[in-house]
């Protein structure tokens, strides 16, 4: 669907049904893992370089764009890459180191000291003693075998003398070895474990030559994208809650390529936490819980049973028809459901009053969304947030069907697109 007058973004007519699945995959997180610093760390709900590439080819010289949905830094790495300026928010401080990372300028001296560093490794890892994050089973992530070849490399990163640039660096080839070693995978659309196969264990007999090899080669490439700089200090990454911004200039921004998370009760920290547990951003199981109930769909351990003390404000509406039969449809079969439901859709109300303020007369927005079911009872994201951006001053808004997103024939992402004011 689209509003009269609006130009559809990603339609193409003449092309057959096999290059639109073509092209729209270049649309998904996917497309990024060949592409330099875009391709550093996955994040499975990421959308690609392409998506940005196309939305901010319309841009005015001076305009500024915001993405207060960080992620793994996506919009504002393609911006920079442009030469545009770009501001991105999240409410998870791994996040922000990683983009920040990508975002960075790094000198040659850092390049030629973590190169050594690779060369070295071997005499470097024989003085280090394991050292192995709080995670709750650990061993369901890594064989013992691994987990040890992984801790002395951690270690012995933390030994190095390095400045915090080049240590971005190995921390950054480090999280892709370590998840790449894991028993983990992403045939679905979040994490799940899985076994490890005869010739994988097989492969592994040597855990840590192996695990030192492929440390190796990740870093020789996060290395080849960081000798190409970026735009210096146009992207820059802020820790904050995309319901407040209050970290952000006012009237400042012309433009906002975004994708929040998704009503389908899927966790950023869930995904995230090996990472964040070896970096040091996370303790304990309690402290993943508390983080993602600051973000917006989160319900990871006990932002679940905070869910169920929360009551809506009643000057938060959700301003959308329909909105209220939804909620009490899906209440017919799940209580927390149904205020998981209410209570994402709250929370964007609460975004997108504090979005305006810091956007200037005839900003564009894009957001990247996609729509839920429960039980038998669809959420039409995209229209809900269409009545939510036309009650908040949006003009022009349209819904643009972008891609298929899973097995499920009903699930599909969108772009919601608006001018403010």
């Amino acid at each position: 669907m689209k509003s009269d007058g609006q130009q559809l973004l990603f339609h193409d007519s003449t092309a057959r049904a096999g290059q639109v699945t073509g092209r729209r995959e270049m649309l998904t997180f996917k497309a990024n893992r060949d592409l330099g610093r875009h391709g550093w760390l996955r994040l499975t709900p990421a959308y690609s370089r392409h998506l940005v590439q196309r939305l901010v080819k319309g841009l005015t010289p001076g305009s500024r764009v915001l993405d207060p949905f960080c992620g793994t830094g996506t919009t504002a790495l393609t911006c920079a890459e442009q030469g545009i300026p770009c501001d991105t928010v999240d409410v998870n401080p791994f996040l922000i180191w990683l983009a920040n990372a990508k975002f960075a300028t790094y000198l040659p001296s850092d390049l030629r000291a973590v190169t050594e560093f690779a060369n070295k490794l071997h005499l470097i890892e024989s003085g280090a003693a394991p050292w192995y994050p709080p995670i709750k089973d650990i061993e369901k992530w890594w064989s013992a075998a691994d987990l040890n070849a992984l801790g002395r490399l951690f270690s012995a990163i933390k030994q190095v003398e390095f400045g915090e640039q080049a240590r971005n660096l190995l921390f950054s080839a480090f999280c892709r070895t370590a998840i790449e070693t894991a028993a983990v995978s992403f045939g679905h659309q979040s994490m799940s474990f899985k076994a490890k196969t005869s010739q994988q264990i097989l492969a592994a007999c040597d855990n840590a030559a192996s695990l030192r090899n492929l440390f190796k080669r990740r870093l020789a490439e996060i290395v080849n994208a960081a000798e190409t700089p970026v735009g210096t200090g146009l992207a820059k990454a802020f820790l904050g809650d995309a319901r407040v911004l209050d970290m952000l200039p006012v009237g400042k921004y012309s433009c906002v390529i975004t994708s929040p998370p998704y009503p389908n009760r899927m966790s950023y920290v869930r995904e995230l936490r090996p990472y964040m547990y070896w970096l040091g951003f996370l303790q304990d199981g309690r402290q993943a819980g508390e983080l993602d109930w600051k973000a917006i769909g989160g319900t990871w351990g006990c932002a679940t049973s905070n869910l169920t003390r929360w009551q809506p404000e009643s000057e938060a509406d959700v301003a959308s028809d329909g909105f209220a039969t939804i909620v009490k449809r899906i209440g017919d079969h799940s209580r927390i459901l149904s205020l998981y439901v209410h209570k994402y859709f709250t929370d964007c109300m609460l975004h997108f009053r504090a979005l305006t303020h810091r956007l200037c007369d005839g900003a564009t927005v894009y957001y990247v969304v996609g729509n839920s079911r429960f039980y038998d009872v669809m959420v039409p994201t995209e229209q809900i947030y269409r009545d939510i951006m036309v009650h908040s001053g949006f003009h022009g808004v349209a819904v643009e069907n972008i891609r298929k997103r899973s097995s499920k024939k009903e699930l599909f992402e969108f772009v919601v697109s608006g001018t403010f004011r």
